[in-house]
Parts: structure tokens; C-alpha cells; sequence
């Protein structure tokens, strides 16, 4: 790049709300439509949809799923080990996010 070019980065928002096919999904996670399957099994992830050719991820899948492969890289777990670290990771957030409401409301007191 050139000084005083700017680069230009584009992407799609994800959230809740934000739906992904089971290939969307893999390509968006960089993974084998096996791996995502093993995320299913394993409760990782939910699939909205009965047939796996009309399953739809809701756009948070993504971060679970680059969460839990980063688990397995970064600390050497299994897939259910990284599943049950999501899981405390995920509960730990939550209750960080209740105790900061809790301190506010007692704040305005």
C-alpha cells in the first residue's frame, strides 16, 4: 500500500438475528461441513431448521465456533473440553453482565 492510502476492510455484521446457511457457515468459520456437524453434536451450536439441508445459524454460531477452535488451539482440548470451556466462559460473561447492572441500579440509589 502506498502512504496515505487507505485500506479498505468490509464485512457483514453477525448477530442473533443474522441467519447462515451450513455452507455460509463454513465458509465464514474457514472449517469442513464435518467439523460443524461435530459443533452440532456436541451442543456447541444450534441449528434452526429440521434437515441439515434447511439448517440455519444464527449469526452468533460464528463466534462460538472461532471460540472453541481457538480453545482447542491455544490450550490443547479436545472438542468436548473446549465445548465445556465455551460454556463456563459463556456463564462467567453473563454473570459479569449482571453484577454491572447490579453495581449501576445501586449506584442511582
Amino acid at each position: 500500500m502506498k502512504p496515505g492510502q487507505r485500506e479498505e476492510i468490509s464485512g457483514a455484521i453477525l448477530d442473533e438475528e443474522s441467519e447462515l446457511t451450513l455452507g455460509e457457515l463454513c465458509r465464514a468459520c474457514d472449517i469442513a461441513a464435518e467439523e460443524v456437524l461435530a459443533l452440532v453434536e456436541e451442543g456447541v451450536i444450534e441449528p434452526r431448521g429440521r434437515s441439515r439441508t434447511r439448517w440455519r445459524f444464527s449469526g452468533i454460531c460464528v463466534r462460538k465456533v472461532r471460540r472453541v477452535y481457538s480453545l482447542e488451539r491455544d490450550l490443547g482440548l479436545n472438542l468436548a473440553g473446549a465445548a465445556l470451556a465455551l460454556e463456563l466462559l459463556e456463564e462467567v460473561e453473563r454473570l459479569q453482565a449482571r453484577l454491572a447492572r447490579l453495581e449501576r441500579e445501586r449506584g442511582r440509589r
